[in-house]
């Protein structure tokens, strides 16, 4: 992971790079891009803006896949996990692309339902290109999938005063969590923007899916916008924190090809009843046996921070599991993580996490670490 305000020559930049530079953000390398992880704001404060007021992100690392033509839905009803069929055209969904044989993620997406013979995909970083080739692999004549991975860029609203800022830059809110709403930017109006109810902060908030070359405007006025309402620019370390007290997942570390929905608690956005999708057979199997595996909250009794890679143990020499994401929790004031524990545990038993060669004590709990449904609502 690099601080440099100078990345390596071969990774990606953000359309948004130079104006991270004048406000002074370290960058991280993430998924084969340079994104800000923070700003001289700090984590911390860019966490609370966004839980008390509102936060900017710039996520145009997440990929941008289209899938079109005759049948489209219906593709990537059959693929994904999730059932296309229990939305309605402009709405989104959480779905996930799994192995065939195994079960295992691939990736976890959202679904942006056009119609259906359009769905914009919105797959991580790193695994945009194998999802566009397993999709391609299979698509049936007349359905296309088209990498736009670098051609959009991605901007996340986030916190209770989103709507707002929204609504001051002319963009549409208020409409329901998980629907999006497409727009035309500028006077000219011949630049579309996909306004979507949804975020990794568990806050209300939108993403807002734009082209390159409106992308700086954009991001620019929102900021103005934003000032009044307290608004600061955040970087990939407060969406770390953020994401982890919710307990939303993350690719490549909680979740991977070797870990499936039913062992990661995704069993929602799975369509258990669809005729097929990939994987399906291995999950169901797994289902019914119950998995060996689950991923679970820790909380810590005392000040021990996890952090991922360290052990988690039941008694001093009996290692059960690694963390797979932890944290200090700026809301809490505790050290929160998250981590795949083998079944047999009691899901309320207290365990032991390997900090820095001492033995600090957890509490096991069902995520979210906080309720923030008010605002979510």
């Amino acid at each position: 992971m690099s601080s440099s305000s100078h990345p390596s020559q071969d990774l990606k930049l953000s359309p948004l790079h130079a104006r991270h530079e004048e406000l002074g953000a370290k960058f991280a390398e993430f998924g084969g891009w340079s994104m800000p992880l923070e700003y001289p704001t700090g984590v911390v404060k860019e966490h609370t803006a966004v839980r008390e007021a509102v936060g900017i992100f710039d996520v145009s690392h997440l990929g941008k896949a289209l899938v079109t033509g005759p049948g489209a839905a219906a593709y990537i009803n059959d693929t994904l996990t999730n059932d296309l069929g229990k939305i309605a055209p402009g709405k989104a969904q959480y779905t996930l692309c799994c192995d065939e044989e195994t079960g295992g993620i691939v990736d976890d997406l959202i679904a942006y339902y056009h119609d259906d013979t359009h769905v914009l995909l919105i797959p991580n970083a790193a695994n945009t290109a194998e999802v566009v080739r397993r999709l391609e692999a299979q698509a049936p004549d007349g359905v296309k999938i088209t990498n736009h991975h670098e051609d959009y860029a991605v901007l996340a609203v986030q916190g209770t005063k989103s709507d707002e800022v929204l609504a001051k830059v002319g963009l549409p809110a208020g409409h329901e969590y998980m629907s999006f709403v497409e727009d035309v930017w500028g006077a000219i109006g011949d630049a579309g923007v996909v306004v979507c109810r949804t975020g990794y902060t568990g806050e209300r908030g939108y993403e807002l899916v734009v082209r390159n070359d409106i992308a700086v405007e954009v991001w620019d006025a929102l900021l103005k916008a934003g000032a009044e309402f307290g608004m600061l620019p955040c970087g990939l370390g407060a969406r770390d924190t953020l994401r982890t007290e919710m307990g939303y997942v993350l690719h490549g570390q909680d979740i991977t090809p070797d870990v499936t929905p039913v062992q990661a608690g995704l069993g929602w956005a799975v369509g258990w009843k669809k005729e097929r999708f990939w994987g399906k057979e291995a999950l169901v199997a797994e289902k019914e046996a119950g998995p060996k595996r689950l991923l679970r909250g820790l909380v810590a009794v005392g000040r021990g921070i996890p952090r991922p890679g360290m052990s988690v143990t039941l008694v001093q020499d009996v290692p059960l599991c690694d963390i797979t994401s932890g944290t200090f929790s700026p809301t809490l004031k505790k050290g929160i993580g998250l981590a795949l524990v083998p079944t047999m545990v009691n899901p309320e038993a207290q365990v032991g996490v390997d900090v820095r060669g001492r033995r600090e004590i957890f509490q096991l709990v069902k995520p979210p670490f906080l309720d923030t449904s008010v605002t979510e609502s």
